[in-house]
């Protein structure tokens, strides 16, 4: 891949790209534990709750085309828990192994860290070592595992749960 990578704030016209990239992890992989596609309207009131919540949505762009997106949101809804947030990322099929997750997760982390998080948290299907592998790179750590805590096509998954704490103050 050898044009250049633009990171940005998605915007209301990249929902498609970003519904087309959802989808294709919903149907052939394990990162997404859903087993429905959604359509437009989904992904429009998935990104206005993001943004209303100052939650950020940052896209990877080449030559014009979305190649994958990233964002967190609330870890769990209640006061106590709001330093901490859960992440998600994920990169077009078609543009993966090209470090576009690395520089999508680097520029979350830099935007958690500027908004007073305190701590980021991945859920990861167990044997996604690719993605485990990222995660401790950019200085997560394994907080934990849970068995057959999920299931689809077929088999019960297991998760495992990673952790990173940022410096930064909180109220």
């Amino acid at each position: 891949m050898t044009d250049a990578v633009l990171l940005r704030d998605a915007t209301e016209a990249d929902l498609s790209d970003i519904r087309d990239i959802y989808n294709h992890a919903v149907e052939h992989t394990t990162a997404i534990w859903n087993d429905t596609l959604v359509d437009l309207e989904n992904r429009l009131e998935w990104f206005r709750a993001r943004k209303a919540r100052g939650f950020p949505v940052i896209v990877a762009e080449i030559s014009g085309k979305v190649a994958g997106y990233a964002s967190y949101g609330d870890w769990r809804a209640f006061d106590g828990y709001r330093h901490t947030v859960e992440h998600s990322v994920y990169v077009d099929q078609d543009c993966r192994g090209a470090g576009i997750g690395e520089r999508l997760m680097r520029e979350l982390i830099a935007r958690a860290a500027a908004g007073n998080i305190h701590v980021m948290i991945a859920g990861i299907e167990a044997e996604n070592a690719a993605s485990i592998r990222l995660h401790e790179k950019l200085g997560f750590r394994i907080a934990g595992r849970f068995s057959e805590v999920g299931t689809k096509f077929g088999r019960w998954l297991d998760l495992t749960c990673m952790e990173l704490r940022l410096p930064g103050k909180t109220d």
